[in-house]
């Protein structure tokens, strides 16, 4: 089974702490998704022995675009692409652009889950953060959207300056009063020439403080556990039967496509990225070239995605897997390298895999490139 990913490029306003690829200008809006639909088209021989499972849009803010839109683009990959009975397709949206008539149509199309940036239910950091919508915005698309979508997931970010633990577990409090079977969570992260970055260094807005996101992200873990959500990936939590399917076939290494600017597909052994520029992207499309480059995984690569990706979840690093996937030497590398951590108890092994401990979670990315193999 295999993604499509889809890379909307365009947003309302800049929130101040993103670093990903978007254009606040619509003006290239109706050339961009045309040049989606033909990449589509010209990309097609990449999954002609593949099944789609999952469809995703992300952005950027692929809800600014109109239903028409949104079904213009579904109906290409269905024409160039095998695609299973009943597959797993998102959308991200803000709050703002969820109207109950925009929700009520979305309902009435393919889309069948939907994605919500939320990131906090209090308006200061709403504001902290340049967020499009306002509180009560927030609230009502989240009582509209759970009559009509089953599937749920929101977004909150934790970490943000000035948060008290009180406010953090307000927010989580809030979000599970609507009963959505899905959380996303992510640290708010400072990322070089970002508006927030500027702002930091110039004394405008505190810095991130790591032991308040560290506590905030442990609160997290112990209310959603305790009102019955599975911690399935160092930032996602789901009720049972809501995992991310589109998320989790990233986490297990499946093959996916991307496509529009900065989109990455991955095949199992390389990698593949378009160029960051919307005018570049359309005209290269037009003339029938693919603005990608691309780069061929080495086994040191391979094995340090498969550790990376591994630790994050709940299923942890299969042990007999690195031996079958990279051999014996990797595996004792790999046991090696984790003596130290499994002694702090920040690692242990499960039923042969190895695995992160809770007080080792927030710890992940940096455990994991300890266990890296480097040449």
């Amino acid at each position: 089974m295999s993604g499509v990913y889809i890379h909307i490029p365009f947003c309302k306003q800049a929130c101040y702490y993103c670093d990903f690829h978007f254009s606040t200008s619509l003006k290239k809006k109706d050339q961009l998704i045309s040049a989606l639909a033909k990449e589509l088209q010209l990309r097609k021989e990449e999954f002609k022995d593949a099944t789609v499972e999952t469809i995703y849009f992300g952005g950027g803010t692929p809800s600014l675009l109109s239903i028409e839109e949104l079904q213009f683009l579904i109906d290409t990959i269905y024409k160039n692409y095998a695609v299973v009975t009943s597959p797993e397709i998102t959308l991200e949206a803000n709050p703002d652009d969820l109207s109950e008539q925009k929700i009520i149509e979305l309902s009435q199309s393919p889309i069948n889950r939907l994605s919500i940036g939320i990131q906090s239910f209090y308006e200061k950091d709403l504001k902290l953060m340049n967020r499009a919508h306002n509180s009560e915005e927030a609230k009502k698309c989240l009582e509209v959207a759970t009559q009509y979508f089953d599937n749920i997931s929101l977004d909150l970010i934790y970490g943000i300056p000035n948060s008290t633990s009180q406010e953090w577990l307000t927010n989580i409090k809030t979000a599970l009063s609507f009963g959505v079977p899905h959380i996303s969570s992510y640290a708010l992260t400072v990322e070089p020439k970002t508006a927030l970055a500027n702002f930091i260094e110039k004394g405008i807005i505190d810095d991130v403080d790591d032991e308040v996101a560290h506590q905030q992200f442990h609160q997290l873990i112990e209310k959603l556990e305790d009102a019955g959500f599975e911690h399935y990936e160092l930032s996602n939590f789901a009720k049972p039967g809501y995992y991310s399917k589109n998320n989790s076939a990233y986490w297990l290494g499946k093959p996916y496509i991307g496509i529009g600017p900065s989109a990455h597909s991955f095949n199992g052994h390389r990698r593949a990225w378009n160029v960051k520029n919307n005018s570049i992207y359309i005209k290269k499309i037009e003339n029938n070239q693919l603005p990608l480059e691309t780069e061929t995984l080495t086994k040191n690569d391979k094995y340090n995605e498969f550790v990376m990706t591994g630790l994050r979840t709940v299923w942890g690093i299969n042990l007999d897997q690195v031996t079958n996937k990279f051999g014996l030497h990797y595996h004792d590398y790999l046991l090696k390298q984790a003596q130290f951590y499994i002694s702090e108890q920040l690692l242990y092994i499960d039923n042969g895999s190895l695995k992160a401990t809770k007080k080792g979670k927030f710890l992940t990315d940096g455990i994991a490139s300890e266990l890296f193999m480097l040449n």
